[in-house]
């Protein structure tokens, strides 16, 4: 006789609603103007994380408009042109969807390279939309000192997918 197998499903909540308050509390504890020998605390880009993890995870409208959402808060917090973050954070989530297949079955370096590759094309996509919209280039230092911090978090992402990618057995 077959026992019931125990099902864990990982709802909309569990994957998506608490890693996007997580980010945005994240946010704003790393930018209270703490300086400790001289240096500022590093202001990541944290919701790069959820804007690679949720279309490997599994694509969703909710997760989108969510990822929308947490880039108008970005741009509202950072005082940045309102839709500069949420278009750069959907970009990185639609090319991602785009490219799911190729990502299916890959670990390790080939996901590292494709964080990688995402990152610096958001962040490429907001240098040139901030640079048409001011008329002037900002500092490339202050921009790859956002970079390098949100590159560090690739574990957290990394964590993410390994985590919830086969939380729920019905998505197999």
């Amino acid at each position: 006789m077959r026992r019931p197998v125990a099902v864990r499903v990982v709802g909309p909540l569990e994957w998506v609603v608490y890693p996007s308050l997580a980010a945005i509390a994240a946010t704003v504890v790393l930018a209270t103007p703490i300086q400790l020998f001289g240096l500022r605390l590093p202001e990541p880009v944290i919701p790069m994380v959820l804007a690679f993890a949720w279309p490997l995870i599994r694509p969703s409208m909710f997760a989108a408009v969510t990822l929308f959402v947490v880039g108008l808060f970005l741009d509202l917090f950072w005082n940045a042109p309102l839709g500069l973050w949420p278009l750069c954070l959907m970009a990185v989530y639609g090319g991602l969807l785009m490219s799911r297949n190729l990502l299916a079955g890959h670990e390790g370096l080939v996901r590292l390279g494709w964080y990688v590759a995402c990152t610096l094309g958001a962040f490429g996509l907001a240098y040139v939309v901030v640079t048409a919209r001011a008329g002037n280039a900002p500092s490339l230092t202050a921009v790859f000192g956002q970079i390098a911090p949100t590159l560090l978090l690739y574990p957290l992402a990394n964590w993410m997918i390994e985590r919830f990618d086969d939380g729920d057995i019905r998505f197999r």
